[in-house]
């Protein structure tokens, strides 16, 4: 854990003391101090859009905002029902509520994350910089909208902004009490209660959103997960204003790496194949944010925040040629608890000026960061009957503290006109100590400088070209950084991103087509020409695409709503698979929504294409038909899935709704690892919601 061990008590009063919020100025400075004197106050948050047309097209990336209503009609179980609709993104399942993190963008690998997820704009993945980024996914039952960023926009944030960023905005309790029920297909059961109130005044307000929900799971993959989320927030003055959020979650899933065997798949299987594995987690969380308008033209918001989670994956060995014998996985008594644990502090601050600068009107915005995070790395050797106690034969503790700067100013150069520079430097240090090794120690430095410019050129009222090149960057993980407690002077994986688009709305219709490239310059990858090293600062890899969006009000209550992600080339430049596609990066993606709406009706039939795509970067063809070791390859076909979704509202505080997922019962393949992960049957839902 964190050196500096902090109660909770004490912690709070730190965060207290110190705390101030991140915002992204959307607005004039003025207009918003106005407005926090009509309004109740909220928990501000990083917004990549904020709040209207106008400041979507001061955006110089590629840009998608799911918001609340949109959600409640997808009716989700995870945030991935909602990312796989959205253009540039491809999500790999693993399980239907998607308890670990699993997407890739703009051609970039699924199983590899290289972009950045945030929540109410602080970092969730429990390791930036040591690693394991992918072991907390966000409840959707908390979030009120999901904000996608690509393109040279992304640059204000970081690390890990190659693919873009996601941030997860959740709710704000409104006054009142809302009860949301459901129970579905797999003995699924959900309840969440949202409750909230403020002051008569309106200068304070505090809320709770809490969910429990218990599955058995398609294919017996059952869970168990608790997630409650705390606010409060006030207003101090006319410019200043202060936010709380506190959170915790817990989840017990009955998932592993370990799929079905071919002929198991084949033959239709619908068992868990390690149905005594278990992937334990929790995570507790708090935020604390101060919005301080300091002048009509300035405005200072600074986040605290901290986190700690733990990660408790409990795997049975199994005996490979029993299981090649029997033709899916047998087990042996020996149990391994592969057992993580982490804890990130961070204080970042952002200030926003409008100025002029030669006669033109200019917003700045100037960002600090500081964080520190740390990983402690336990194997617990146990046997089925100790009840997961063992011997601990591993414990490494991987630490970073890291220091990110960056400032970028919008100059509008004309009413039609404005160009976006910007520079951020991301400088960190990394440390591995090995307890199991009689504390042996290892750490390494880097720092990367990240150049970026955007524009903007308002074509017509109704149509806006916009476009940029930055350079992004994901860092080498303690584990890879510091292999065999040796510095491998590896920089970042470091990718120049280019990006050229235009969006529009005109009536009816509303459109976007964005094409893209990213080269991957410095990939780290496994040999090096040194003798002494095992990693190398050699791989390059190669994405080129395009996005589409398109949306028709067809009247009658109809409209159509489609997308695609078109990735011809993602492809690696060097190394034993140059030539070869990256795994997990389908050339075509694609969504279709066909909504009617009539009074209080609301329906949608939505179609999700996915295309063929490798399991593994040597592009093997065959699915291995054994229990092999190793990476699993495979070419996974095609598919396509049909939703049907409904909500009815009975009154204006009553909702019903319900839905059939998988229509036509499609089996496919979502992904591979150890064996074959298999996608949810058709399958039903119904709920009710009722605020009071």
């Amino acid at each position: 854990m964190i050196r500096t061990k902090l109660s909770p008590l004490s912690l709070a009063v730190a965060l207290a003391s110190v705390s101030v919020g991140v915002v992204a100025q959307q607005q004039d400075s003025a207009e918003r101090s106005v407005e926090r004197k009509k309004i109740m106050p909220t928990l501000e948050v990083i917004r990549v859009v904020g709040n209207g047309t106008p400041v979507l097209l001061e955006q110089t990336g590629t840009v998608v905002v799911i918001d609340r209503k949109q959600i409640e009609q997808i009716q989700p179980l995870s945030n991935e029902d909602i990312l796989r609709r959205i253009p540039g993104i491809n999500v790999k399942s693993e399980e239907e509520s998607s308890v670990v993190a699993n997407f890739g963008m703009r051609g970039l690998s699924a199983s590899e994350s290289k972009s950045l997820v945030l929540e109410d704009g602080v970092p969730v993945a429990p390791g930036l910089f040591v690693g394991n980024d992918r072991y907390f996914n966000p409840r959707i039952q908390r979030v009120e909208q999901i904000e996608v960023l690509k393109g040279s926009a992304s640059l204000r944030y970081g690390p890990s902004t190659i693919g873009g960023v996601v941030n997860y905005q959740t709710k704000t309790p409104d006054d009142g009490v809302t009860v949301t029920g459901r129970a579905g297909s797999f003995n699924m059961q959900e309840v969440n209660v949202e409750a909230g109130g403020k002051s008569a005044s309106g200068d304070a307000f505090a809320g709770v959103v809490a969910t429990h929900a218990t599955s058995d799971g398609f294919m017996d993959k059952g869970y168990e997960m608790s997630d409650v989320m705390a606010k409060a927030g006030v207003v101090f003055s006319n410019n200043q204003k202060l936010g709380i959020k506190a959170s915790r979650h817990e989840n017990k899933a009955n998932i592993s790496y370990r799929g079905l065997l071919l002929a198991d798949y084949l033959a239709g299987a619908d068992y868990n194949p390690a149905a005594d594995d278990y992937y334990l987690t929790d995570r507790t969380a708090f935020d604390i944010n101060h919005e301080w308008t300091l002048s009509s033209q300035a405005t200072l918001q600074t986040l605290l925040y901290w986190s700690e989670m733990s990660r408790d994956y409990w795997r049975y060995n199994v005996d490979t040629p029993a299981s090649n014998a029997a033709g899916r996985w047998v087990y042996t008594d020996v149990l391994t608890g592969n057992n993580r644990s982490f804890e990130r502090l961070g204080l970042e601050t952002r200030l926003t000026l409008d100025h002029s600068l030669a006669g033109l009107v200019v917003n700045s915005e100037f960002g600090l960061r500081f964080m520190q995070e740390e990983a402690n790395d336990t194997r617990i050797r146990a046997v089925r009957s100790s009840d997961r106690t063992g011997v601990n034969d591993r414990h490494i503790v991987d630490s970073a503290n890291s220091i990110a700067a960056y400032a970028q100013s919008r100059l509008e150069l004309s009413e039609r006109f404005a160009v976006t520079p910007g520079l951020r430097v991301e400088s960190y240090e990394q440390k591995r100590v090995v307890l199991s090794s009689e504390g042996a120690s290892a750490k390494t430095s880097n720092t990367e400088f990240l150049p970026g410019i955007g524009a903007t050129f308002n074509l017509t009222e109704s149509a806006q070209l916009y476009g940029g090149v930055y350079r992004a960057f994901s860092p080498a993980s303690n584990g890879v950084a510091l292999d065999g407690l040796t510095d491998q002077q590896l920089d970042g994986e470091r990718s120049t991103n280019v990006e050229l688009g235009i969006r529009g709305k005109q009536g009816a219709l509303n459109y976007e087509v964005a094409a893209f490239a990213m080269d991957f310059s410095n990939q780290v990858v496994t040999g090096n020409s040194d003798p002494n090293l095992s990693q190398s600062n050699a791989g390059k890899t190669e994405h080129r695409g395009m996005e589409f969006l398109l949306g028709y009000q067809l009247g009658a209550g109809f409209s159509l709503d489609t997308n695609a992600t078109w990735v011809p080339t993602s492809e690696f430049k060097t190394g034993s698979d140059q030539g070869n596609r990256l795994p997990y990066a389908p050339k075509i993606v694609a969504n279709v929504a066909l909504t009617y709406q009539l009074e209080q009706l609301t329906t949608a039939l939505s179609a999700h294409h996915r295309g063929e795509q490798y399991g593994d970067a040597a592009n093997t063809a065959d699915i291995p038909a054994n229990a092999a070791g190793g990476i699993w390859g495979g070419l996974m076909p095609s598919y396509t899935l049909l939703d049907l979704t409904a909500q009815y509202k009975l009154a204006d505080n009553v909702r019903l709704f319900g839905a059939v997922k998988n229509i036509t019962d499609k089996r496919y393949i979502t992904g591979l690892r150890q064996g074959i992960y298999v996608g949810p049957e058709r399958s039903f839902e119904l709920g009710i919601s009722y605020s009071f």
